[in-house]
């Protein structure tokens, strides 16, 4: 028998939070490993915390850069102009 449904809301206790985030976090990092491998698929992830920390994952074969350039060419928006290059 499966779980029942959870209502999806904030966790209030700040170590609760953290705990959920660090098995949630693996979680994801496994299912994007998957998909690179299986799918030969280029993931790209990036997560900040609560807190303001950066999480980031990329396929071992590329670099975030070209995720980021090949999303903002597929999607249209605008990540950054000329001017922002050269902070590269």
């Amino acid at each position: 028998m499966g779980r029942g449904n959870i209502e999806i809301k904030r966790i209030e206790n700040s170590t609760n939070r953290q705990v959920t985030f660090s098995k949630q976090w693996a979680e994801i990092i496994k299912k994007a490993r998957e998909i690179d491998v299986l799918c030969d698929a280029e993931v790209g992830i990036v997560i900040f915390s609560s807190g303001g920390k950066l999480y980031d994952y990329y396929s071992p074969r590329t670099r975030l850069s070209r995720i980021l350039e090949k999303y903002q060419t597929n999607s249209g928006k605008i990540l950054w102009d000329e001017r922002h290059k050269k902070w590269q």
